[in-house]
């Protein structure tokens, strides 16, 4: 047994809620040493192809990655160990947040959300939206009153 690998307690409590095999399509590699060449994977952040021989062929360790992946075991094998480890007590569900490290964008802070009630749609100069004057961009009247 690796040092990161499931231990036998880890083990008994994953296996019930695993896939099981149907005989249509061969015989499953031990579930206990793909799970283990995944986790090492994510562990260790090494390619598929450097995973080291005890865990089989990495081309199995993938591809039960992959199946687990799109077909939703892991998400339901998260489900099924936090439901029987809330029903056991063992779940803490206490949840904290603190404020003082949540920071909002700094253009969060004071943003015009709406334009002020129209009372000329084509302001005073007679444009509509953007004109020239000088090479620089003069902006609606209601652009001005937000950036005040």
């Amino acid at each position: 047994m690796g040092r990161g690998d499931l231990s036998d307690a880890e083990w008994a409590r994953l296996r019930p809620f695993l896939p099981v095999s149907i005989g249509r399509c061969g015989r499953w590699r031990d579930h206990r040493q793909v799970i283990d060449g995944i986790l090492h994977r994510v562990r260790t952040g090494v390619q598929w192809r450097d995973l080291p021989e005890r865990f089989g062929p990495w081309k199995t360790v993938y591809e039960r990655h992959r199946l687990w992946s799109a077909d939703g075991t892991w998400e339901r094998l998260l489900q099924q160990v936090q439901a029987a480890a809330d029903a056991a007590g063992e779940i803490d569900w206490d949840i904290s947040v603190d404020s003082t490290i949540v920071r909002g964008h700094q253009h969060a802070a004071g943003a015009c959300t709406d334009p002020p009630p129209a009372r000329d749609q084509r302001g005073p100069q007679g444009w509509n939206t953007r004109t020239r004057r000088r090479g620089k961009v003069s902006s609606p009247a209601w652009w001005r009153w937000c950036w005040r």
